[in-house]
């Protein structure tokens, strides 16, 4: 006589990773006291138009340009002025973009715990292009700026075949609350406006 084989337990299905719960936006959109209160939002979220706007994974290039431009300022920059680099600047109620780097008035940084400046405070805003950010870097957010009187743009783009950076400089016309292209920069940057500048743009192929 034999046995009857027992039968073959299933094996447990492996555990799925929950799904991300996103934040669902209240009537009328989100609001800057939200960006800073709700849990767990991934680093650099911006809020453009009542709308949370998550960041993707950036390119070498735009890390290295950032810094790039970084140093040169806070080599340059004079008392009075301090650079800043990914801190929000609020706009209104329903904007608070974040800009690779900001030039702020020194008197507007309080504390080492401040998470914001407010754009009357901005004396530059640069954001360095990237493709996931292409429209709003070069439309909605220098139009904010502009709108919330931020006296200087730099939209800094990579061209060529060396893929270098390639700085556009605009200056708010205070008439129109609308920027003016004043230059655009391929191999050096030196300009004397909001100070003076002088940037070797070459020198990412050395970092």
């Amino acid at each position: 006589m034999t046995a009857e084989p027992l039968p073959e337990s299933p094996l447990p299905e492996p555990e799925r990773p929950a799904a991300p719960r996103w934040p669902v936006p209240p009537p009328g959109g989100f609001t800057v006291d939200h960006l800073f209160s709700l849990p767990d939002l991934p680093p650099h979220t911006e809020l453009i138009d009542g709308s949370l706007v998550f960041v993707s994974p950036q390119r070498d290039f735009h890390a290295l340009t950032v810094y790039l431009l970084e140093s040169g300022l806070r080599r340059m920059v004079p008392e009075g002025l301090k650079v800043k680099r990914e801190m929000t600047v609020v706009i209104n109620p329903k904007n608070g973009p974040e800009p690779d780097l900001s030039v702020v008035r020194s008197e507007a940084v309080t504390s080492r715990r401040q998470t914001r400046y407010d754009a009357k405070d901005v004396v530059l805003a640069v954001e360095v292009v990237s493709p996931d950010s292409e429209a709003r870097d070069r439309d909605a957010k220098p139009r904010k700026y502009a709108t919330a009187g931020i006296p200087h743009f730099w939209r800094v783009e990579m061209v060529g075949e060396e893929d270098r950076p390639v700085v556009y400089v605009y200056e708010l016309d205070p008439a129109t609350k609308c920027y003016v292209i004043t230059g655009v920069y391929h191999d050096r940057l030196k300009v004397t406006v909001p100070f003076d500048i002088d940037i070797d743009l070459t020198e990412i192929d050395r970092l």
